[in-house]
């Protein structure tokens, strides 16, 4: 497995994990925004894929931000998937593992993330990864 930063030559293979981890649901628009910031140097949104046998296997997107109590940036770790026929071969794993070793090299104060408490899969990677905090989610939607 070979886990690096996402590359516009990676759209072809990204774009069908984007679409399934969003469920079918999303719109072009922000698919073409997300995928501009990922493969923009300057943008805070970055992202790394796993690739098997040349083939992009899962994805970890993440947003690098400032943050109070620390000097150092925090990263949120936004979506973590990987293709259907890839699963339970430790690749989702090894893309979070692969962002720690990231948040190491450049100093990051954390990295932190959520998961839905439904998401059975993702609730058992996760309870081994990290600490898990007992705060409830609060969404104030400011869109009209």
């Amino acid at each position: 497995m070979d886990i690096r930063a996402l590359e516009k030559s990676d759209y072809k293979a990204w774009l069908p994990l984007w679409n399934a981890n969003c469920l079918h649901r999303i719109d072009q628009n922000v698919t073409n925004q997300t995928w501009q910031r990922i493969c923009d140097p300057a943008s805070d949104v970055k992202g790394f894929g796993a690739h098997v046998n040349g083939k992009l296997a899962g994805i970890v997107h993440y947003i690098l931000h400032p943050i109070t109590g620390n000097m150092n940036p925090a990263a949120y770790m936004q979506d973590v998937f990987v293709a259907e026929d890839m699963r339970r071969r430790g690749i989702a794993r090894a893309l979070v593992e692969r962002l720690a070793l990231e948040g190491r090299e450049q100093g990051w104060a954390r990295i932190y993330w959520m998961a839905e408490n439904d998401n059975i899969a993702a609730q058992n990677l996760y309870k081994n990864l990290g600490i898990t905090v007992d705060f409830t989610l609060h969404i104030l939607p400011t869109e009209k």
